[in-house]
């Protein structure tokens, strides 16, 4: 069984006289599977240990986008060399973009599992859990800052036969906090 679950990543928008009326940017991904807060906790801590070292944080778009990377290619290696059957070597990963390659894979796990949501559209209403990730407003240049990030609680938001564009503002958060004090805090549980 899946643990779907909805990931916002946001960069907050000071109101000064030059940006009133703009709203925080935001970039909202579906996670179909492991969306459990030890799973997505531990990611969220690789991947910003990845952007710090690299000096690749760019907002939350971009952030969005290396986590789906992430995630995707760490599902790549079930598909790569060992079986037989599989026409995938990892020595050519171009490999991947054949699609005479896939026909015998039934809906191969890299090519699906995650989505790019439009954060206005708000949840499906099937997913266990929510997330908020706060990225620093600072220069992506300077020294690297933490993450805060949100954690609902268990299905703790509007689901079914709630208002699913409302899930994340009507959500009860189970921890809000430190990136590192979450996975502390909220993975030993």
């Amino acid at each position: 069984m899946s643990t779907r679950s909805q990931l916002q990543f946001v960069q907050r928008v000071e109101q000064t006289s030059e940006t009133d009326g703009h709203a925080d940017r935001v970039a909202q991904v579906y996670r179909h599977s492991d969306g459990y807060p030890a799973s997505v906790l531990r990611d969220l801590a690789q991947l910003k240990e990845l952007l710090d070292a690299t000096r690749a944080e760019r907002g939350p778009g971009y952030t969005a986008a290396t986590f789906v990377f992430l995630d995707k290619l760490s599902t790549v290696g079930l598909y790569l060399d060992g079986d037989p059957e599989r026409t995938i070597d990892a020595a050519q990963p171009a490999n991947l973009l054949k699609p005479s390659n896939m026909e015998h894979l039934d809906q191969p796990l890299f090519l699906l599992g995650h989505g790019v949501e439009n954060p206005a559209d708000g949840i499906h209403g099937d997913e266990e859990y929510l997330y908020v990730v706060e990225l620093p407003t600072e220069n992506p240049f300077d020294e690297p800052t933490e993450w805060t990030v949100k954690v609902s609680g268990h299905s703790a938001f509007p689901r079914w036969d709630g208002p699913t564009d409302e899930g994340f503002e009507r959500a009860s958060w189970q921890f809000h906090g430190p990136l590192e004090t979450a996975l502390a805090d909220v993975v030993t549980e």
